[in-house]
């Protein structure tokens, strides 16, 4: 983990805690993405019962529609202190087929730790725009 990481996992922390639906809202995550350039953008999934944006995918069209193409990190952070989540299945598919080379971070029983995207996905169905 870098001061970087670490950095881009407190702006999901403090998104989700000024977006959050509060204790019953246990599906409200936020997210954080960083560019190339540096620049970091963040996202709030829209959880609805027929499903809905996630906050990574919301953080991913966030920096796409500020010019953002080249992405090094993204994250996931729950509301009401639940931390670092990994991304759904389809989160990880749709990294893969837009930002194949992007670090994910992950919980893990040793505190967060960052992974390609590629290695979340073994095996991956590769689509292509």
């Amino acid at each position: 983990m870098t001061d970087d990481d670490r950095e881009l996992i407190e702006l999901a922390r403090q998104t989700v805690d000024a977006n959050t639906d509060g204790p019953d809202g246990v599906y409200t995550m936020g997210a954080a993405v960083r560019g190339a350039d540096g620049r970091m953008y963040a996202g709030i999934n829209l959880y609805h019962f027929t499903g809905g944006p996630c906050a990574e995918l919301v953080a991913l069209g966030r920096a796409r529609a500020d010019g953002a193409r080249e992405l090094t990190t993204i994250v996931a952070v729950g509301n009401e202190g639940r931390g670092v989540v990994g991304p759904c299945g389809r989160d990880r598919q749709v990294l893969v087929d837009y930002h194949p080379t992007i670090r994910v971070i992950l919980p893990t029983p040793d505190g967060p730790r960052s992974v390609l995207a590629t290695d979340l996905l073994p095996g991956a169905y590769r689509w292509a725009p």
